[in-house]
This record gives C-alpha cells, structure tokens and sequence, in this order.
C-alpha cells in the first residue's frame, strides 16, 4: 500500500493516505483549467475514505459536465486546490498533484476532455485520450 502526503503552499492544509490510487490522469475541461489556473489538471484519485486531512479547508461547488456538482475544496489562506470531489464518483477524492510531497511516482494513464485542450499542449506518453469523458464501464 502507498503512503501519499501532500499540502498547501502556506502549510496550513496537510493530507495522507494510505491506499493505491483508484487512477492518475490529467483533466483539460475549461473547469479544471480556471480552477487550476494552468491549461489542465493533473489528479491522483483516492478513495474518499482513505484521505485524511489536517487544517481547514473552504469549498466551491458548481455543476460539472455530468450535470452533478463537483466540489473543490482550498486552502483559505493560500488559495491551493487540494482536492475535489464529484458526486458523478462517489467515494472518490481526487487530490491535485501539484500539492504532492513527492510527485516522482506520478504516471497518469489517460487524458479527458481532450477537446477543451489548448492546441499548444501535447502530452507525451502513453495517456488513454478521450475527447470528454471516458465511457462508462
């Protein structure tokens, strides 16, 4: 089982968890875009019971694609994205990866809503690629 630690800029805000990630990828919807304030996200899934957070952390919530709210939550100090939550994925956190203490490991697998992307990104690997969201298994 991995051992995951990650925080805000300022330090208030500190999270762990012990459990494999459920899946890495990187989001380009123009949600992630204005909330990451970069051309995407890239996320580390947890299931939501594994995440333990220290420090206070406020939420912003709105509809997401899938017409369910998403909330993503931040630190009020500094303002980092720590982690969101869709209910379109019960019982999943997705922590940003920008927030990791060790970012090393960190392989995402596929790539959603390709086509919000901006044309100057080009991912290299070997990213599934979907120009919304993944279907549905």
């Amino acid at each position: 089982m991995a051992r995951i630690e990650g925080g805000c800029l300022c330090g208030r805000v500190r999270y762990s968890a012990e459990t494999e990630p459920v899946f890495v990828g990187v989001c380009h919807c123009t949600d992630c875009q204005k909330f990451s304030g970069s051309a995407f996200a890239a996320v580390v899934a947890l299931p939501s019971p594994a995440l333990k957070v220290t420090g206070t952390l406020k939420c912003f919530t709105k509809a997401g694609d899938s017409g369910k709210p998403i909330h993503r939550r931040f630190c009020p100090e500094c303002g980092s994205g720590i982690v969101d939550e869709g209910e379109a994925m019960p019982g999943v956190a997705m922590i940003n990866v920008g927030t990791l203490d060790d970012k090393s490991w960190v392989k995402p697998a596929a790539q959603i809503y390709c086509d919000s992307a901006q044309p100057w990104v080009q991912l290299g690997g070997e990213m599934q690629s979907f120009a919304s969201t993944p279907p549905q298994a």
